[in-house]
């Protein structure tokens, strides 16, 4: 009778050797280590942790059938935790650490052609104040550096002044102050330049001339006490040499005085 659980033992563990066999094929190769690894190890390790069945009065039939069926359930946890720890769960991986591109720079876009009229013609606006200021200081310096800030009937006009102001006598000290400058408009129809149809802007400025005064050849004023301190001026700014100098050819054409509320001295 003994040796029929001997037999029963190596078929159990044959059948539990194809069994693992059959489930390994089903999983990766992971898996199929695991299965083979376990019906030895796995076994051996639960032979040794279990009492034997003399020290509980078990007969060697009975303890051979249960050792079998816990056994196989031994092995089969084992498979079952090998294949299904075999690296291929995402939830186990690290993530991927996120992708940095770099920063994108925005491409300035170029001024519009009236952009760009604008800022020059202010800026010949500018110098011909500065222009001013030099030639009503100083009686000596050539009334020609206006042929680069002016044109037109505002170039006469400047020109027959300062040359009345000499005649007399008379000089400026201090300076005028460009205070506010507004583009009002801009209109770049270059059709009849013959005509005075050419580019031209339009500016509204105002001056502080509360530090400016014009004294004859004994220093004494010749200004009013009661001049304001600021004042506004209106501009057209044109442009004779579009076609040739679309940047460069900007002169203060002509001015008039206009209301508006006063500007704060600088």
């Amino acid at each position: 009778m003994r040796g029929a659980p001997v037999e029963q033992r190596r078929s159990g563990a044959a059948r539990r050797k194809e069994k693992c066999v059959k489930d390994s094929q089903m999983q990766s190769p992971k898996c199929v280590v695991g299965c083979e690894s376990g019906d030895q190890a796995g076994q051996s390790a639960w032979r040794r942790a279990l009492p034997t069945q003399r020290e509980h009065g078990i007969s060697d039939m009975t303890y051979a059938r249960g050792a079998t069926r816990v056994a196989t359930a031994v092995l089969l946890l084992v498979a079952v935790t090998a294949c299904a720890d075999d690296g291929n769960d995402p939830s186990t991986n690290p993530s991927s650490p996120p992708s940095s591109s770099a920063p994108t720079t925005a491409t300035p876009t170029p001024p519009s052609d009236s952009e760009v009229a604008s800022e020059a013609a202010s800026a010949v606006l500018r110098r011909f104040y500065d222009v001013r200021n030099q030639l009503r200081q100083d009686p000596s310096q050539p009334l020609t550096l206006l042929d680069d800030v002016a044109i037109s009937t505002q170039f006469a006009a400047q020109k027959q002044l300062f040359k009345k102001e000499r005649e007399q006598g008379l000089h400026q000290t201090g300076d005028t102050k460009v205070v506010e400058l507004e583009v009002q408009s801009v209109n770049l129809d270059n059709s009849d330049p013959k005509a005075g149809k050419v580019p031209t802007v339009q500016i509204d400025l105002c001056v502080d001339v509360s530090g400016v005064d014009v004294v004859d050849k004994d220093g004494k004023s010749v200004i009013s006490p009661d001049r304001p301190d600021t004042g506004w001026t209106q501009y057209l700014v044109s442009n004779y040499q579009w076609d040739s100098d679309p940047e460069g050819g900007w002169r203060v054409a002509s001015g008039r005085d206009i209301e508006r509320t006063p500007c704060d001295a600088s």
